[in-house]
């Protein structure tokens, strides 16, 4: 019976260790995805490579492959977590009893916010055909699956009245190329806030949707 108390007291010593432990490589590792988003931002993903990376993240190389193997890598991770939230946006505006334009403005203004001023964000979102096949695959699988939740969203507003009828399936990829393509075009160091170029872009893709003028007004980011 001792034995058991003294076998139970040592592993709770040893766990808030451990969870010590992963706490700070989770956090190493996001900041890592920070530095890479903006090298990958500035540089552009063919021209990055781990050095820069690391340099950006204030590592030595060497501590670096401690955390990710490689770039491409680095870039699943980016990607793979920017779905995660897009996916779970699209979770939240299907679960809303609110108007669909009015789900799928909100859905927009986190879409931009997820690309500009997230850690996984910048154009690295759109780099899929640099990563190998097994990942490629995975991303496109969420990539898709995201698209057809986005779709079932528009159909289900122009079945109500709500949106403009038409292809579904064109206004749909049309609604997420605005979004998208925000990414590339946008500085940080403009005169707008990621916030406020975020709600300008959802009120003309929305607006867009349903043919009425957005309702925000700003100068150009």
């Amino acid at each position: 019976m001792g034995t058991a108390v003294q076998l139970s007291n040592r592993r709770s010593q040893v766990r808030p260790g451990k969870q010590r432990r992963a706490r700070r490589r989770a956090r190493t590792r996001l900041e890592i995805l920070r530095a890479a988003s903006r090298v990958f931002r500035a540089r552009g993903y063919a021209a990055s490579g781990m050095r820069e990376i690391a340099l950006a993240a204030d590592l030595s190389p060497g501590n670096l492959y401690h955390y990710f193997r490689s770039k491409t890598e680095i870039l699943f991770f980016c990607q793979d977590g920017a779905l995660d939230r897009l996916i779970a946006a699209l979770a939240a505006a299907r679960n809303s009893r609110e108007a669909i334009r009015v789900r799928l403005r909100g859905l927009a203004l986190s879409h931009v916010l997820c690309l500009i001023d997230e850690v996984e964000g910048s154009a690295a979102h759109f780099e899929v055909d640099a990563l190998p096949r097994g990942m490629r695959v995975a991303i496109v699988k969420k990539r898709d699956a995201y698209e057809r939740g986005v779709r079932s969203l528009v159909a289900a507003g122009m079945r109500r009245g709500e949106l403009r009828r038409g292809d579904a399936t064109v206004v749909t990829r049309a609604y997420l190329g605005a979004l998208n393509w925000t990414a590339h075009w946008f500085r940080p160091e403009g005169s707008q806030s990621p916030e406020h170029v975020a709600q300008l872009v959802a009120d003309y893709a929305v607006g867009g949707l349903t043919g009425a003028s957005g309702r925000a007004k700003g100068k150009r980011a």
